[in-house]
């Protein structure tokens, strides 16, 4: 259906009560629209005005700048697919078509990445941009620009900015996006030119929210105000490497070479790439996730556990937590680029080569799991040469992002790409000794680098603000004055330097660095070869991914590139460090060559989920000490495993069904525990029997999946929420605890009243693979003290084991559930639960009731849940709802392009009333994959509109 005919609200086209839905929301909009505008303004609003930004997609237009004609060829689902004679003619197209569908989205992530979201949105958002500000993405970005990115990926970056910049020649506000109108009713913000500059900041904001394990520095530093080492280390488990396998599997770093090699496989090792700063590196194990800090303290010298760090005690924490609560709160606020602000971000993506597949050629699935955005962090599209050659080198096909040139995910005629974060420890918190207008370094101090900047605030005075840094980077805690004052208080070890001033926070991230991972986007896209794809992604500076690859001459692979940062022996990154002491400063970046990689493996298959790399025995780097803990990376490898035992083979389908797979880990773990108890109590005795022969799948209308997964949320709850300090717990959760200066809660003592202060979505603890791992190991532990809990009245009994802990979970699931779906388990259902709101990541959270309901979508009903393959994740701390989902999901046939499969978690248009704005939703939903047209011949038989560029 053509963009520019009837709209609808997003649902599957064909179903009249959606549709009929769609209207009267329409008509609702406009109404209220048409009141406001002509009691504001003396004119009222129709129908076509609010259609006007929907873009043409027939006929022909001029863009002055062209060489030669393009022809955009769009789809049923008005997915766009261009056709050009030269480089520069394909990008500035693409520019053009994403402005018509996504150019709101693309503003706001702009304003976003560069710190001037009060422009658009006023006072509100002050308090962000001076964050972002600090951060100073957008300078990074120019600096790129001018010193690092090579003359044809800046042509291609004009290019592009030229194409947006035709769309935009000419057209007002409401002329572009009805968001704009609306925001005509509060300022008088008009849209500015678009610049090379605005696509590369984008990637900054990507690499904020796929930045690693800053959360966990922060909340083990946090956790020290309650628990001891040991309580902490238990929440830190090792990863289960025996059981859990590495992505890497054959294969080891050579002393000699000083390289990683593959020996004995049927392939080539390809181009290492090149070899960046080396540095000196130790030989770290780098183990996972113990916690190490002695009790109380703050752990910033000396080592305990395996980790960085002791402290001198308890006494002098509560300043030290509050400014790093105090930095979680600033980090809360933050609106998520493509992600849960780094929290949860997980990815599938796995390839099977031909000796295992029907096709006898490679299958490549990838699907990344980020938060749910209304319009999509995705686009999707085509980008052909009609003749490759030096003067149009192109011919991909796959996912980008609106405002940036190129395709991120997806395949050319020759090969296929998917990608996973890999959670490589890429950010380090500094603590520093504050004097004066300086900070102490190796005994000295040093002053401040520091700039100037100035906050426009649309309807407001315009703000200005200091940014100081380190040696380490950007002051962070002097965006909060809570954290100047309580960082004034915060105590260290005895060798520490006295507090005068106190101390702050700087934050070293390798994206406040000048890279060249554009270029590497570009290079992928024409890479022709294994040597190619390596060769341009050793240029994928950050974020650090895991690359799987496959091409169409029957090869799979594996390459970790990235910027990873190479520290002492006695730091493994896992907790802040000391500024002041020059032992904690990093000493160089991993050589690319040495990072790992696997080519044509003899097990014929690469699985990479988030998991560990590789083990960290064959392996003298240090990558991270918070690996996910492998739950859906082996689940996803025994179903392969299940598939090509006996000589079977895998279809393109099998495939879907994989990335579709509800089986819960953790059910499998703890329902025949729970069977045992005798819950004491019909009701309760009438749900636990859901449990009773199910086979662990938590499809949307299953009673047993709603039914387990809250005697899980209470498990967690009771055994380990309560315990933690209230910067880790969600708000409005409110205990009585014992005083901040012990090392835990205990019953009797005198207590006080904590409230939890983090968003429900990123509280703990949230149910991932991580608790899993920490349930896992507790279950042969049943006398642990963690299974203890006290009594609540005379119906909710108290613990001292594990199965009294269970029996305690299992009636108050039962009451919970009873309260939010009725007594009838009949009635149950894990999808009414587990639902999926689709909101405008602005106007849609925050704009007016009427707004909101113009702009967002939903609910859907979904099966999935937290760490299963089908990762439409929840937090267990915070309740159902789905906080990250299968942002896209695809699977590439190398054996027909044409047969390849792909969906989109919404729709090609940010045009809230476009045909496409959540077509795909529907059978996102429900686990389908659309048709992905690649060969001229494909694309030109499902093509629904055709639109001509003439210069």
């Amino acid at each position: 259906m053509p963009p520019n005919t009837t709209a609808s609200t997003g649902q599957q086209p064909g179903k009249s009560g959606r549709r009929k839905g769609r209207k009267a929301r329409l008509f609702v909009l406009v109404l209220v629209l048409a009141l406001i505008g002509g009691v504001a303004y003396g004119s009222y609003w129709s129908i076509s005005t609010v259609r006007a930004s929907f873009p043409q997609t027939k006929g022909t237009l001029t863009l002055k700048g062209l060489s030669g004609p393009v022809e955009v060829k769009r789809d049923n689902y008005g997915i766009p697919q261009i056709y050009a004679s030269s480089d520069a003619d394909l990008f500035m197209a693409q520019g053009y078509v994403q402005a018509q569908d996504r150019f709101y989205e693309m503003d706001v992530r702009r304003h976003m990445a560069s710190g001037r979201l009060s422009e658009m949105f006023g006072k509100s958002q002050v308090d962000n941009d001076e964050f972002l500000r600090t951060l100073g993405w957008d300078r990074v970005a120019k600096q790129e620009y001018d010193t690092k990115l090579s003359a044809a990926t800046k042509k291609y970056l004009q290019a592009y900015a030229k194409g947006v910049n035709s769309y935009l020649q000419g057209k007002d506000g409401k002329d572009i996006s009805l968001e704009y109108a609306a925001l005509g009713f509060t300022n008088d913000y008009k849209p500015q030119a678009w610049t090379p500059v605005d696509s590369i900041s984008w990637l900054k904001a990507m690499a904020w929210d796929l930045r690693g394990n800053m959360q966990d520095e922060i909340d083990r530093a946090l956790l020290t105000s309650r628990l001891g080492p040991k309580q902490i280390a238990d929440l830190y488990p090792e990863y289960p490497y025996s059981r859990n396998k590495a992505i890497v599997q054959e294969g080891q770093y050579s002393e000699l070479a000083g390289a990683f090699e593959q020996g004995g496989t049927n392939g080539t090792s390809g181009t290492n790439g090149t070899s960046g700063t080396n540095g000196t590196g130790g030989t770290s194990t780098g183990t996972a996730g113990t916690a190490g800090t002695a009790s109380g303290g703050t752990g910033t010298s000396g080592t305990a556990s395996g980790t960085s760090g002791t402290a001198s005690g308890a006494s002098g924490t509560a300043g030290l937590d509050s400014q790093l609560g105090g930095l979680t709160q600033v980090l809360d606020d933050l609106p998520p680029a493509v992600g849960v602000n780094g929290d949860g971000i997980g990815s599938n993506s796995w390839v099977v080569g031909g000796e295992h597949t029907i096709t006898g050629k490679p299958l490549l699935a990838n699907d990344p799991h980020l938060s749910p955005s209304l319009p999509s962090v995705w686009y999707q599209m085509g980008l052909h040469c009609r003749s490759v050659s030096s003067a149009c080198q192109y011919d991909v096909s796959g996912y980008t992002f609106a405002g940036m040139p190129g395709v991120i995910i997806g395949h050319n005629q020759n090969i296929s790409w998917g990608m996973t974060n890999s959670g490589v420890d890429v950010t380090d918190l500094y603590l520093e000794k504050i004097t004066g207008n300086g900070y102490l370094y190796d005994g000295k101090v040093k002053p401040f680098e520091t700039r100037e900047e100035t906050i426009k605030v649309a309807g407001g005075e315009p703000k200005k603000i200091v940014v100081r840094e380190t040696n380490n980077g950007p002051l962070l805690s002097d965006r909060d004055e809570e954290l100047v004052k309580v960082g004034k208080k915060a105590t260290v070890d005895t060798a520490a330097p006295d507090r005068g001033d106190g101390y702050g926070v700087a934050l070293r991230w390798t994206a406040l660095q000048p890279g060249t991972t554009m270029d590497a986007v570009f290079a992928m896209n024409k890479a022709k070869n294994w040597t190619d794809f390596r060769k341009a992604a050793a240029q994928f500076e950050v974020p650090s991914q895991n690359l799987i690859y496959a091409d169409t001459e029957n090869n799979i692979g594996y390459t970790l590139p990235g910027k990873i940062p190479l520290r002492d022996e006695s730091d493994n990154g896992s907790i802040p460090a000391p500024g002041w002491d020059p032992k904690y400063r990093w000493t160089g970046y991993i050589p690319q060559g040495a990072l790992p990689y696997e080519y044509n493996p003899g097990r014929g298959y690469i699985v990479t989920a988030n998991q560990a790399v590789i083990d960290p025995d064959k392996y003298p780097y240090t990558l991270t000490a918070d690996w996910g803990y492998g739950a859906r990376s082996q689940r996803i490898t025994d179903l392969i495993q299940s598939k090509i035992k006996d000589g079977g083979k895998i279809s393109t389908d099998d495939m879907r069904q994989m990335q579709l797979d509800n089986s819960s880990e953790v059910a499998r773990l703890l329902v025949p525990t729970l069977l045992k108890i005798d819950p004491g109590n019909k009701d309760v005795r009438e749900a636990q029997k859901l449990l009773e022969g199910w086979d662990y799948t938590q499809d949307a209308d299953s009673a047993a999946a709603a039914y387990f997964n809250a005697v899980w949320r209470n498990i967690l709850k009771l055994a380990f929420g309560d315990k933690l300090p209230k910067e880790l717990r969600p708000k409005g959760q409110c205990l009585w605890v014992e005083p901040v200066n012990t090392t835990g809660p205990a019953d009797e003592a005198e207590k006080v009243r904590e409230c939890g202060q983090r968003d429900p979505d990123r509280a703990q603890p949230d149910g991932g693979d991580r608790w899993f791992e920490v349930v896992r190991k507790l279950m042969s532990q049943p006398k642990s003290d963690w299974w203890k809990t006290p009594k609540v009245g005379n119906s909710r009994p108290g613990a001292v084991n594990r199965d009294q802990l269970f029996k305690r979970a299992l009636i108050d699931a039962r009451w919970e559930l009873t309260a939010k779906l009725g007594k009838d388990i009949d009635s149950w259902s894990w999808g009414r639960l587990h639902r999926l709101f689709l909101k405008n990541q602005t106007l849609g959270t925050s704009g007016p009731g009427f707004i909101q309901y113009a702009l967002n979508r939903g609910p859907w009903e979904l099966g999935g849940g937290e760490a299963t393959v089908n990762a439409t994740g929840w937090n267990a701390a915070g309740g159902y709802g789905v906080v990250w989902v299968p942002s896209m999901r695809m699977v590439v046939n190398l054996g027909d392009l044409d047969k390849s499969k792909w969906i989109n978690l919404t729709g090609a248009s940010g045009h809230a009333y476009s045909a496409h704005y959540v077509d795909q939703t529907d059978k996102w939903a429900d686990g389908e994959l659309l048709p992905w047209s690649f060969s001229d011949q494909a694309v030109e038989k499902s093509t629904a509109d055709k639109l001509v560029l003439k210069p």
